[in-house]
C-alpha cells in the first residue's frame, strides 16, 4: 500500500489480538492556501519572532508557557513535558460496545481505514466486522500516539472497518447554551406535512462526488487566467445559484412550501397568467451597457 500507516499495532478483543494497520481516510486537497507576498519585489514575506520591546529574538530563547491568567504564565521545559508522554502503546483494547445511535455525531472528529496487517489476521478481522455489524454496535477504546491518548471508535464500513476518532466531553460545547431560546411548540400540522412531502421529494443516495466547492472552483479558474494574463488583472463571474432570490422575504410559509413541492416559485396573482419571458428585460442592465 503506497500510503503511509498513522498506527501499526493490534486490537485486542479479551484474549483475541488482531494485528492491524490504520491509514487516513480523509485528504486535504480541496481547498487553496496562500502565501503573503511583497508586491514590489514578488517575493515571500517571512515572519520573525519578536518581543514586545526587545525586538528580533534566537529561536534558542523560546520556552514553552501556559497563561494562568492576564499576563501570568507558568513556563514547562522540553524535558517536563516530554515527560508526561504516553508510551505509544501497540495495542488498541476494545473495553465497552455502545449503539451506534448512542455517540452524538458532534463527537466525531477524524475518520481512518484500519485493515488487517496480515493474512493471517484476515479471519479474526472478518469475525470482529462481522460481530460489529450484527450487533450494531461500535467498540471504544484508547489509542495511545505520539504521546497523547486518543478516545476512538471501530465500526464496520462495507468489507473493512473504520476508526473514528472521537473528542472528548470537555471538547464539546453543550448544545442547550444555544439552543434554551428557541421554542418547544408543535408546529402546524398541515405545514409539518407539506414540509414532509418536500423532504420525501428531494430524498435520495448519498453521493459526495455530486456536490463541489463552487469557490474553490472558481478560484482556480482565476488562478489560471491570470497566470495566462501575465499580471493583468481578471474577475471571475459567478452566477447566483437557481432558485434562490436574495431580496425578498418568504412572508407565507405555507404558500412557499406548497411552491416548492409543486417545483414552481409563488408568484404574485396580478402576475399570473403572464409569460415568463416578458419578466427577463427586467433582469437585464441597460445603464451597464450605455454607460
Amino acid at each position: 500500500m503506497a500510503a503511509r500507516a498513522y498506527w501499526k499495532g493490534q486490537i485486542r478483543l479479551a484474549l483475541v489480538s488482531i494485528p492491524v494497520e490504520i491509514y487516513p481516510a480523509t485528504k486535504s486537497g480541496a481547498g487553496i492556501s496562500f502565501r503573503q507576498i511583497h508586491e514590489p519585489s514578488g517575493k515571500p514575506i517571512r515572519y520573525e519572532k519578536i518581543v514586545p520591546g526587545i525586538g528580533a529574538i534566537d529561536t534558542d530563547d523560546i520556552i514553552k508557557g501556559y497563561e494562568t491568567s492576564k499576563g501570568n504564565y507558568v513556563l514547562l521545559e522540553d524535558e517536563e513535558i516530554e515527560a508526561v508522554k504516553l508510551e505509544s502503546k501497540r495495542t488498541l483494547e476494545l473495553v465497552q460496545f455502545v449503539d451506534a445511535s448512542d455517540i452524538d455525531i458532534l463527537y466525531y472528529a477524524k475518520p481512518y481505514y484500519v485493515v488487517p496487517a496480515d493474512e493471517l489476521a484476515e479471519e479474526a478481522y472478518i469475525v470482529l466486522r462481522e460481530a460489529l455489524r450484527r450487533t450494531k454496535k461500535v467498540g471504544l477504546g484508547q489509542l495511545s500516539v505520539r504521546g497523547q491518548e486518543q478516545l476512538v471508535g471501530l465500526r464496520p464500513c462495507g468489507r473493512g472497518l473504520v476508526l473514528e476518532v472521537l473528542r472528548y466531553a470537555d471538547e464539546v460545547n453543550k448544545a442547550a447554551n444555544y439552543f434554551r431560546d428557541v421554542g418547544n411548540g408543535k408546529p402546524d400540522a398541515d405545514l409539518l406535512d407539506l414540509a414532509e412531502t418536500l423532504i420525501d421529494k428531494k430524498s435520495g443516495k448519498f453521493d459526495a462526488s455530486d456536490y463541489h466547492n463552487h469557490y474553490v472552483d472558481a478560484l482556480k479558474r482565476v488562478i489560471a487566467k491570470k497566470a495566462k494574463a501575465k499580471g493583468k488583472k481578471v474577475l471571475e463571474d459567478v452566477e447566483e445559484p437557481a432558485g434562490i432570490d436574495r431580496g425578498s422575504n418568504v412572508i407565507d410559509l405555507m404558500a412557499a412550501l406548497k411552491a416548492s413541492v409543486e417545483g414552481k416559485k409563488k408568484a404574485p396573482e396580478k402576475d399570473a397568467g403572464k409569460e415568463p419571458a416578458k419578466k427577463a428585460p427586467a433582469r437585464k442592465a441597460p445603464a451597464r451597457k450605455r454607460a
